[in-house]
């Protein structure tokens, strides 16, 4: 079969490290890609709004089935798209991508169907949203209503800090459009998982769980970022545990949008607070997490094409999905000013050397110049390595990122260091 991916960051480069290995996969097609992906994949340059050459090139190439890596297509409507078309592509459409599309679409189905959650309110003027905050106290979390490349969620350890996010998401506009809605909630405590499932509209199947580290600096200090590094599996997440999840948040979220007429075909991912009340949804977001991916596609062990054809169609789902039992680990290494503003265009050395020896160097913000492998973007390389356990998995994989130079470099040195805690 033919299959298109769309996107260009580590996750693709993940996806199409899995995907290119079934051997059900004659040609692999990569819209736009980059350096890493077109090892796997023949990569076309169009970029992932483009939802009109994107149909063009699945029809063009006769596509047999796509898979959208990104959420800002699927909340734009592209797997609609393809289905009005009558194009295979998995991916929830529109309406069930808000979910991730808007924090308060998705708090208000928690709300009106008993999914557990944060206490919320949500807000449209900066004045309201402020007195809410002082009624309920800090800390607390201000989040932007929109897409904000992971980074619209602002933990608030005083009323301070409260009133300059909720200034900051609704007046100074830091995050566009995004922000203009913000929702306030209580800030829970607890340990915080990625949970991920993969859905057919009607049931779901659990297709992993990581740990993710979102700020910039070891210690989790620092500014929030798309994610700086990622391990699986999660110390303590067992068996028990998963099936609570499914049965008291997924599997209530899938049968929710269904009967709303929202029907979620397609990677649902829960963040989740592990509350001393029971798991509670901090967020969903509509694809697989970065670098959550690239931890959990080392680790899949059984073809992922299978699985995802069968989510896309409304087809039955496995009751489980196999795995390896050692341990993978991302370290993600960034441009110097990430998240803020950094420089690219920078050459980037020693990628093939730290490739080796179970250790997979993904690629999300690099671009080709002169035949050279540079940086562009925030986020260039996702360092990613199993080993016997836990400890040797992030020893091969500090290993490996000590091998890759670029100007600026920076990466966390504590990725892991909670698993570490808990063996």
């Amino acid at each position: 079969m033919k299959v298109l991916l769309v996107g260009s960051g580590g996750r693709e480069h993940a996806l199409a490290f899995k995907i290119a290995q079934s051997p059900l996969v004659d040609t692999l097609f990569a819209a736009p890609g980059n350096p890493g992906i077109a090892r796997h994949a023949r990569c076309v340059p169009i970029p992932v709004d483009a939802q009109d050459d994107l149909v063009k090139l699945a029809e063009r190439e006769r596509i047999d089935f796509t898979v959208v890596g990104p959420e800002a297509p699927l909340v734009a409507g592209l797997a609609d798209r393809f289905a009005e078309r009558g194009l295979l592509a998995l991916g929830p459409g529109a309406k069930a991508a808000q979910l991730e599309g808007s924090k308060a679409y998705a708090k208000r189905l928690m709300a009106r169907h008993a999914i557990p959650t944060a206490r919320f309110e949500t807000f449209v003027d900066p004045e309201e949203a402020r007195r809410y905050c002082e009624a309920l106290g800090a800390p607390l979390v201000v989040k932007a209503d929109g897409l904000a490349a992971g980074k619209g969620a602002i933990v608030c350890t005083t009323l301070e800090e409260a009133a300059r996010a909720t200034r900051a998401c609704m007046e100074e506009r830091v995050f566009g459009a995004a922000g203009t809605t913000v929702v306030v909630e209580e800030f829970l405590r607890g340990d915080e998982i990625s949970f991920f499932a993969l859905a057919n509209g009607t049931d779901a199947v659990a297709v992993g769980v990581a740990q993710d580290h979102k700020t910039v600096f070891d210690g989790d200090r620092g500014p929030n970022t798309g994610g700086m590094g990622a391990y699986s599996p999660v110390p303590g997440f067992d068996a028990t545990l998963e099936r609570r999840v499914m049965d008291t948040i997924v599997r209530p979220t899938i049968t929710a949008l269904a009967r709303e007429g929202a029907p979620y075909r397609g990677v649902l991912f829960v963040g989740l607070m592990l509350t001393a009340d029971g798991p509670k949804v901090l967020e969903y977001n509509c694809r697989w997490g970065d670098p959550e991916c690239q931890v959990i596609m080392t680790r899949l062990d059984e073809d992922i094409v299978p699985l995802l054809v069968a989510a896309a169609k409304g087809a039955p789902l496995p009751v489980r999905v196999a795995w390896k039992p050692e341990p993978a680990v991302c370290v993600n290494l960034v441009s110097g000013g990430y998240p803020g503003r950094y420089p690219t265009g920078l050459a980037i050395e020693g990628v093939e050397t730290a490739g080796v020896d179970g250790v997979e160097v993904f690629q999300a913000g690099t671009s080709e110049r002169d035949g050279r492998l540079v940086t562009a973007g925030g986020r260039v390389l996702g360092v990613t390595a199993t080993g016997r356990d836990v400890r040797d998995a992030i020893a091969r994989a500090y290993a490996a990122a000590a091998k890759i130079k670029f100007d600026g470099l920076h990466y966390r040195r504590d990725i892991g260091y909670r698993a570490i805690a808990t063996t």
